[in-house]
């Protein structure tokens, strides 16, 4: 088993663990470190042998950790690209999410869209589980042929609302209210399940690898791909989902209360109602469920049950 994911077991046990970790994991400053210290922190943490059976008190040791969990992929071991590490997550999702909320045309509405589904469906494909083993695509192939897919038609999903209004010329308060403010907010977060769910198919369609405790893989398995997707989708909706929603309600009411005196103060208020939203949910979301997936030996397939006495496996969630 991996160093990060060996790291998630002993110290992320509670939401509320995970919680604190992914406040100190989303860190930006972490962007700024070099791949010579990246490769010196992991090969540190190699090192030193640690059995991880006890909560880390050594600082040094904790900050190589965390180092190597917002920069590492667990499964492949490889660097991950900087700007698609989990502390750039927020800093590049911001202002795509700040720029979709503020557009009322269908082609500003898709452009925008667009941009913020690409990126966020390359963040999954290069942040999923690196696991899957498939004969006929090699690498990420496939997933990326599904991810352009999805990426065009969550963009589309998107603007629909807006071209809906702007063909037929509806323009009173009520659909605006409906279109421009609580529509997206649904619309965004099942979009975004639907993006991680599609480029990460090929997880629940052959399986990914199984460890029981001590890190030894058992095998592969469909049932914890599916059960690891489902997590990573659920916890991307309520990302997004509430992100849009809590600004817009808020937004709304302060605009009925006449807190704001001019346009340009009710879109202050927004964009920092949003910014806010998005960087108080981001380590919410993410610590909904354990990124080193536990699953009982019954809920497998019967091969994999029959391969080990282990009550329970585990398995790189992915992001």
């Amino acid at each position: 088993m991996d160093a990060n994911l060996r790291f998630w077991r002993a110290e992320g046990q509670s939401f509320f663990q995970r919680f604190l970790l992914w406040a100190d994991v989303l860190d930006p400053l972490l962007l700024l470190k070099s791949s010579d210290e990246i490769k010196t922190a992991r090969l540190s943490i190699q090192n030193s042998g640690k059995t991880l059976s006890e909560p880390i008190q050594n600082d040094q040791t904790k900050q190589a950790f965390l180092l190597s969990l917002s920069s590492v992929h667990p499964d492949t071991d490889k660097i991950i690209p900087v700007l698609f590490r989990p502390p750039a997550f927020l800093p590049i999702t911001l202002p795509l999410v700040i720029a979709s909320s503020l557009q009322v045309q269908a082609k500003q509405a898709f452009f925008y869209q667009f941009v913020f589904h690409t990126y966020t469906t390359g963040f999954t494909l290069l942040n999923g589980n690196g696991t899957t083993k498939t004969e006929k695509h090699s690498g990420h192939e496939k997933q990326i042929y599904l991810g352009l897919g999805a990426i065009s038609y969550a963009a589309c999903i998107g603007a629909l609302p807006f071209v809906f209004m702007n063909r037929y010329t509806l323009r009173s308060s009520l659909v605006q209210l409906v279109v421009q403010k609580l529509l997206p907010a649904p619309l965004l977060g099942l979009t975004s399940a639907f993006t991680v769910a599609v480029v990460r198919s090929p997880e629940f369609e052959d399986g990914i690898e199984v460890m029981d405790r001590n890190g030894k893989v058992i095998g592969v398995s469909q049932k914890a791909g599916e059960k690891a997707v489902k997590e990573t989708a659920l916890s991307r909706a309520a990302l997004f989902g509430t992100t849009f929603f809590l600004p817009a309600v808020l937004t709304y009411f302060v605009e009925r209360a006449k807190l704001a005196k001019t346009p340009r103060a009710l879109a202050s208020v927004r964009m920092f109602m949003i910014t806010s939203a998005l960087a108080g949910m981001l380590p919410l979301s993410l610590s909904m469920f354990p990124q080193c997936g536990e699953i009982k030996r019954a809920d497998l397939e019967p091969e994999i049950q029959a391969s080990t006495e282990e009550t329970e496996l585990f398995y790189n969630r992915g992001i």
